[in-house]
């Protein structure tokens, strides 16, 4: 694991030194059956490669969609992701647990 955290301070380095502001999201909170656990991280680079992951399907979409209003609010956010069964679901692959995402900007000067 320290390998892939390793990676991710890296490319947290390298879009920064860039000039572009990124958002990290990180889940704080799990409750259930979730596809990842606390501590789980994913980077959101707009326009740009993912890097890593908060698991996938629709609640990463929702987690990135509010990444790209924190990247310009500049304001931190915490997501709420209810992967339970939902009545109007189409899918089928429902995880049944709930996990709580922070997500925050960073920018040049957060890692100087």
């Amino acid at each position: 694991m320290k390998h892939k955290d390793q990676d991710l301070h890296q490319e947290i380095l390298n879009k920064t030194e860039e000039g572009r502001t990124v958002a990290l999201a990180t889940v704080v909170a799990t409750k259930g059956s979730v596809p990842r656990k606390t501590g789980a991280k994913m980077l959101v680079d707009p326009g740009h490669e993912l890097v890593g992951t908060v698991g996938g399907g629709c609640g990463e979409g929702e987690v990135i969609e509010i990444a790209h209003q924190v990247i310009e609010s500049g304001k931190p956010q915490m997501v709420h992701v209810d992967l339970t069964e939902d009545i109007l679901s189409l899918s089928p692959a429902v995880c049944g647990g709930t996990m709580e995402v922070f997500v925050e900007a960073i920018k040049r000067q957060d890692v100087e």
